[in-house]
């Protein structure tokens, strides 16, 4: 795989994902508030905001489980050079066709299934195909077992990038809390997607967890050139992996940019720490933006 062009070469990279004028309303409720914005290739897009502001909705409609009000989602796939409407695709296909990943919020692995097991049904769809929907596997025919053969080979690789190769027979609910996200981000990079959306994938884990999450998803970024975008409340993982934030306040865009930009913008702080009341925000977010809003008014004082 070709690696991808240095960050510093100011070369703008392609755009993988475009959201173009996305709102979602629930009856009389509007979560999502005519949001544009664009995530590119080889890039850590991350989505911010307070609670509620609309960032799960927006990827309950990138991944299919909601179908927009309005907007387009046209994501370019640069392994089968096609473009997909995201908006128009059934919510199987965005993963089977689109090669989308995704992991939740909450945990969602096979719990009685082995770590291993996790990853290989992760990669259902190719073996389905190779198998001729069964024939050619109850034959035993050389394209199902050279698929078959891929997919634990693949399986194995993922198994040793996050560090469970040993615990590869265990059953994925005895895991460790942490193993446990590290395993549900594997299994997404099994289907090898083209764009991998994580739903906050810092929540509960400890600081050396954080930190440890980081150097794998800046390799799966600079390694295999996919895109990530990426939901999260932990700043400390958001302002030290993203290439391009986009901050949501109440369903609307109220900023986007590097994470040096998005951490000086007046609409940022307000949204996290409201006029004057920098305790509601989390420590990680306070030391960022606290001390940009401090030297701001000593500039106007």
């Amino acid at each position: 795989m070709t690696a991808p062009q240095s960050r510093t070469s100011g070369t703008p990279r392609p755009v993988l994902l475009n959201v173009e004028h996305l709102s979602m309303r629930f009856g009389g409720l509007i979560a999502v508030d005519d949001l544009s914005f664009a995530a590119r290739a080889g890039e850590i897009t991350s989505i911010i905001g307070p609670n509620g502001a609309g960032k799960t909705t927006v990827f309950n409609c990138l991944t299919g489980f909601y179908k927009p009000t309005v907007g387009r989602l046209t994501l370019e796939h640069p392994r089968k050079n096609k473009r997909f409407y995201l908006e128009r695709m059934e919510g199987f296909r965005v993963a089977q066709q689109a090669d989308i990943g995704r992991t939740f919020q909450n945990i969602r692995l096979f719990g009685r299934m082995s770590v291993l097991e996790n990853l290989i049904v992760a990669q259902h769809n190719v073996l389905m195909r190779a198998s001729v929907f069964s024939l050619a596997g109850l034959l035993g025919l050389p394209i199902y077992r050279k698929a078959e053969r891929a997919a634990r080979d693949r399986a194995r690789y993922w198994l040793d990038r996050v560090g469970l190769t040993e615990r590869a027979d265990w059953e994925a609910q005895n895991l460790p809390y942490g193993d446990q996200r590290r395993l549900e981000i594997a299994r997404a990079m099994c289907i090898q997607p083209v764009l991998l959306c994580l739903d906050e994938p810092a929540a509960g884990l400890n600081p050396k967890e954080s930190l440890d999450l980081n150097t794998l998803l800046l390799a799966i970024r600079d390694e295999h050139g996919i895109g990530l975008l990426l939901i999260e409340h932990d700043m400390s993982v958001v302002m030290g992996i993203s290439d391009h934030i986009v901050v949501l306040d109440h369903g609307r865009k109220i900023a986007e940019g590097d994470p040096r930009t998005v951490r000086e913008d007046p609409a940022v702080i307000k949204a996290y720490l409201g006029e004057a009341e920098e305790e509601e925000l989390p420590a990680e977010v306070a030391q960022d933006l606290g001390a940009t809003s401090s030297r701001k008014g000593a500039n106007h004082a």
